[in-house]
């Protein structure tokens, strides 16, 4: 029995606290690149044991955050763990080393610690030491032995060894037997340093005088304090049976593949007897102390001696099983005789890889550096040498690769930079192979998300957006759509839209179109037209709701169509006065006389803008007609005596819009027997400022024309003046001399027919005499013109005035004679003309203007 009696936790806890007196402190000892620290057996619950914080030389105030720990393998016991705010290594149960390291020898805790930000792995290996908290036991408190009398001295007994689960000297040390006078006790010593008892006779013994001997075996371990065991032997004294079995060895060997099926032949076995009989019929069986998981395992057969297999072998729990076998006859008073079977297991590739996920890291940045540790990956392979080698990979085709750190240990790190665009996820496959033969693996697959970072700029689905938009449209109408993708996602892939700054006619863009920051949709915030601007272009940016945001801009490029909202406007005839336009034709005139052209403008473009011309209205259709695209007013025949001296005709103007715009003008025409040389309403037009201020055309077009009239102007000033030097102007009545003024070019004007002439001048009052020029006209005969040219006056007024016709009913008195001056007036309510349209050939002498001054008043305007 054991003679730990009483509180045996108080006595462990004494004991584990002498050791760590004597042994000191543990202390770190390098085993191969890694700390190994060692501790008693059987301490309590937060026993130090080290200071890895400070072995390892990581911050203890980080510890928490990096989310340091010890990993292990799903459903192992944590007998160890770490205080997180000071680093310290503790117990964390009870250690019990026998219960640990069934197999004995040096019994190591290996722990993997894992701190992460940035990710290590250390390895740490604890050995426990053992202390002598189990006291030797025999497997019965009794044996029996039956001894034959006839025994002879020195005879040796093997009597049931003691087992002391303790190792080194904590295991079974010796025996001792109480004192007697017949036998005595040897100790021997196993192949494996184990110890077991002999009895040895001593005296001869005589069953007639003492029948039975009782001695006590007593079995002590060599630690401190020493701890003991006892058995009482009961010594049986037979009558003779003179001989006993006997084994052809001591000891056999033997060699099994742990795959071995059950039923198998481990070994048979061989003891002879030399008597005859039952005393030589032996029978084999189990010693005594046999360990249960022998029974197990093993059956021996107890007549024949074979030993056979029973259970399944495992080389990886225990590659060695130690049999203890025991032979006696059947014989009176038989004695037993030992041996031992060693059975020696053979290794077998029968486990597979085990692969274990120990800290996984996901998801992974895209822009993390090739090299950055995805996961710690350990293998195990319970099987030894070649088939618990294990080499792991990883499939050729994944961004990643395996690097050891350790035996059996991998690290899973990026061997190129991600792109979360192009794959979002990996499955890696992770391959653990042995060496055995066959080998055998594991796969285990691995999810590795791809998170996502602003690395894509935003990209419109075009280059550039062209949007046609009706003019006159409503304010606040949508008027096109942009969008644009981004490849990344969550926020990175958010997009708002803005239109950049910038100025249209000098107004802000921000005037005119507004966009949806959300869906890219773009809106008019005025009515457009036309007319005043034809296109514009904005630039829409989109940017994403990434750190840092990112943008990309495109140009988005508006066309207003035009719209039929302008009627065309007559420019030529302009009417007088507000009444219709007049205009002479002689009666001479023949088919086709050009009577006038009628001019017209339409603001817009394209078909709405292409004009025809056509008679709405006329005194005698028969007798005029209007070219439908060039707007010219001709006679279809000759006049007759019956016809009207005054035909009234009425012009339209309609443009090619849908729905058609028009515009008409009332012409008086007056059938005369002559002509004279006046300014037709035909010519006679003017554009309104802005209409001639709205392109630069048109400006250039009229400083051309006012250079050629002022040209004209100044070479008629010279020549009247080459003309007219050495003559004088001197004032009569209301008129120039006649010595002066020369009238009907070619020939000097006689006083009758200055008479005959209706030509008139009145100066105005109070002004000086004016100097009166005479000048040739190149007109038709019976045309005169009259140059006035004030000496107050800055610039030269010209005056054209009627033919020279003698008066009506005969009057002579030229004061009588009406004056012939009318204001040329142009309605300045015309639109802004399309300033792309030019008229034909046939319309352009109707853009000149001239604006003709009396002497000193503004008179009529004509052009001849």
């Amino acid at each position: 029995m054991g003679t730990g009696a009483g509180s045996r936790q108080g006595q462990l806890f004494l004991r584990s606290l002498l050791f760590l007196l004597l042994a000191g402190p543990p202390a770190p000892r390098p085993a191969g690149g890694q700390l190994r620290y060692a501790v008693p057996e059987e301490l309590e619950h937060g026993a130090f044991v080290a200071n890895l914080g400070e072995d390892l030389g990581l911050d203890v105030s980080t510890l928490s955050a990096r989310r340091f720990r010890i990993v292990s393998r799903a459903g192992a016991r944590q007998h160890l763990e770490v205080n997180l705010e000071n680093g310290i290594l503790f117990v964390n149960e009870r250690i019990d080393r026998e219960e640990v390291c069934e197999a004995g020898g040096t019994c190591l805790l290996h722990l993997q610690l894992l701190v992460e930000s940035p990710l290590e792995l250390y390895r740490v290996e604890v050995e426990v030491l053992d202390i002598n908290d189990h006291a030797p036991t025999f497997p019965w408190q009794e044996y029996v032995l039956e001894v034959a009398e006839s025994a002879v001295l020195g005879a040796r007994f093997p009597l049931e060894s003691a087992q002391d689960p303790d190792m080194g000297t904590n295991s079974v040390h010796t025996y001792r037997l109480s004192p007697n006078s017949f036998f005595s006790l040897e100790v021997q010593t196993r192949s494996d340093a184990s110890k077991f008892a002999e009895l040895v006779l001593e005296r001869a013994l005589d069953r007639e005088q003492q029948r039975t001997h009782r001695v006590l075996l007593t079995a002590l371990d060599g630690g401190v304090p020493e701890r003991s065991g006892t058995a009482h032997i009961l010594v049986t004294v037979l009558d003779a049976n003179d001989n006993v079995p006997a084994f052809d060895q001591s000891s056999y060997g033997v060699s099994l593949p742990e795959d071995a099926p059950a039923g198998t032949l481990v070994i048979q076995l061989n003891a002879t007897d030399l008597d005859e009989g039952p005393n030589g019929e032996i029978e084999y069986s189990f010693s005594g102390h046999a360990p249960p998981r022998v029974r197990e395992l093993f059956h021996i057969e107890p007549r024949s001696g074979q030993v056979l297999l029973k259970g399944p072998l495992d080389y990886e729990r225990a590659n060695l099983h130690e049999l203890y076998v025991q032979a006696k006859d059947r014989g009176p008073s038989a004695v037993a005789v030992h041996c031992r079977v060693l059975v020696h297991l053979l290794d077998v590739n029968d486990n597979a890889p085990e692969v274990t996920l120990t800290s996984v890291s996901t998801p992974v940045l895209e822009d993390a550096p090739p090299g950055t540790v995805i996961a710690v990956i350990s293998v195990l392979d319970r099987d030894s040498g070649d088939n618990g080698h294990v080499i792991c990979e990883v499939s050729p085709d994944v961004p990643f690769e395996l690097r050891s750190s350790f035996r059996n240990y991998y690290t899973l790190v990026t061997t190129q930079a991600l792109d979360r665009e192009v794959v979002p996820e990996y499955n890696v496959s992770i391959t653990a192979r042995d060496m055995g033969s066959p080998a055998l693996l594991t796969r285990s697959t691995l999810t590795i998300l791809v998170s996502d970072v602003n690395d894509n700029a935003p990209r419109f689905l075009q280059p550039s957006y062209s949007v046609y938009v009706m003019e006159n449209n409503a304010p606040g109408a949508s008027i096109c759509s942009v969008s644009a993708l981004d490849p990344d996602c969550q926020q990175n892939a958010y997009l708002s839209y803005s239109i950049a700054d910038g100025h249209i006619h000098g107004m802000p863009v921000g005037t005119y179109v507004s966009i949806n920051s959300d869906s890219g949709h773009m809106y008019a915030l005025r009515s457009l037209d036309y007319e005043q601007i034809r296109s514009f272009q904005i630039h829409v940016q989109a940017q994403d709701a990434g750190f840092p945001p990112l943008s990309a801009n495109v140009t988005v490029h508006i066309f207003v169509l035009d719209q039929n909202d302008n009627a065309p406007v007559i420019i030529s005839p302009m009417p007088r006065n507000g009444s219709m336009a007049t205009e002479l034709v002689p009666r001479s005139a023949g088919p086709g006389y050009l009577v006038g052209t009628v001019s017209a403008v339409d603001a817009d473009a394209g078909l709405n803008s292409r004009l025809s011309y056509q008679l709405l209205q006329a005194t005698d259709f028969t007798l005029f007609s209007v070219a439908p695209d060039t707007g010219e007013l001709r006679t279809l025949r000759s006049f007759l005596e019956q016809d009207a001296t005054r035909q009234r005709l009425v012009v339209q103007v309609r443009d090619g819009g849908q729905p058609a715009l028009s515009a008409t003008v009332s012409l008086l025409l007056s059938v005369v027997e002559t002509m004279p040389q006046t300014l037709s309403d035909f010519s006679e037009f003017s554009l309104p400022p802005e209409a001639s201020s709205s392109s630069p055309l048109t400006l250039y077009l009229l400083v051309s024309l006012g250079s050629i009239s002022f040209t004209f102007l100044l070479a008629i000033l010279i020549l009247t003046a080459i003309r007219c030097r050495g003559e004088r102007c001197s004032r009569q009545g209301d008129g120039c001399s006649p010595r002066l003024c020369h009238c009907c070019p070619g020939s000097r004007p006689s006083p009758e027919g200055l008479k005959t002439s209706n030509l008139t001048v009145q100066p105005p009052a109070g002004t000086m005499a004016a100097t009166c020029l005479d000048i040739p006209g190149g007109g038709p005969p019976g045309y005169c013109y009259k140059v006035c040219l004030g000496p107050e006056s800055a610039q030269s007024d010209f005056m054209f005035l009627k033919p020279c016709s003698p008066p009506r009913n005969n009057e002579k008195d030229p004061g009588k004679q009406s004056q012939l001056v009318q204001h040329l007036r142009v309605s300045k309510q015309i639109k802004q003309p399309n300033m792309d349209w030019l008229p034909p050939s046939t319309q352009r002498p109707a853009l000149k203007r001239y604006q003709i001054r009396h002497c000193g008043n503004r008179g009529s305007g004509w052009k001849g």
